[in-house]
């Protein structure tokens, strides 16, 4: 149940019909600046895993 070439083009051409050509790099910058945060929120660590550095 893969995604072959006409499915992905049929959705791109619904995302650009839906949306338009303006505000596509808006949305991707949006969803960019989201995905940096979630890997940054991830990769730094924790209040509590500060306390158990110090402990250790």
């Amino acid at each position: 149940m893969g995604l072959g070439a006409p499915e992905i083009i049929l959705i791109i051409v619904a995302i650009l019909l839906l949306f338009g050509g303006k505000k596509i790099p808006e949305l991707m910058r949006g969803l960019g600046k989201g995905v940096k945060e979630f890997k940054d929120a991830s990769n730094t660590p924790s209040s509590e895993e500060k306390k158990d550095e110090k402990i250790v």
